[in-house]
């Protein structure tokens, strides 16, 4: 069954990069006592994602952090390695908190995850943004289509938030 508004997120580890390298971090140590925006894609690099949807991000920041958002998160069913150089790509690096769920467990378990096999994809995120307020799901926008950026763009999250959140 997939997440919806009023929902806690479940307990699930991303892979982040650190300092050090790789490092494992709870969805209590991203969301927890924090309000965070955070959008999926289906994969880091792939055209809508590459884009539109990460760039969008990135260009919106600053209105972000005024709604009061304390952090903006990207997650994708890739490894940590890929996020890493995608953030740099995207010149994200420093801004997005890169999340990644390279064995699509935090897309099972909130009912966000698509098979794409037949695609030679595999197992994938569906395209969304939510906002969430300590763990919570505030705000839940979901794409209808992959390549499609209008639900789940940091413009249309931007437009549903306030700061009360």
């Amino acid at each position: 069954m997939a997440i919806k508004v009023g929902d806690k997120l479940p307990e699930a580890t991303f892979m982040i990069m650190g300092a050090d390298g790789p490092k494992p971090m709870t969805t209590a140590e991203v969301f927890g006592g924090k309000k965070v925006a955070l959008f999926a894609v289906p994969g880091a690099f792939t055209p809508t994602c590459h884009k539109t949807h990460m760039p969008g991000f990135v260009a919106r920041m600053d209105e972000l952090k005024a709604k009061g958002f304390d952090a903006v998160a990207c997650t994708a069913v890739n490894d940590v390695f890929v996020m890493s150089e995608w953030a740099k790509a995207t010149n994200a690096d420093g801004k997005v908190m890169m999340l990644a769920d390279g064995g699509a467990d935090f897309a099972k378990k909130i009912g966000m995850d698509m098979d794409l096999t037949a695609r030679g994809l595999g197992v994938r995120s569906k395209r969304y943004a939510m906002a969430i307020s300590d763990g919570v799901v505030k705000v839940l926008n979901l794409e209808e289509a992959p390549g499609q950026v209008s639900a789940s763009s940091a413009e249309t999250l931007c437009s549903m938030v306030d700061k009360s959140l």
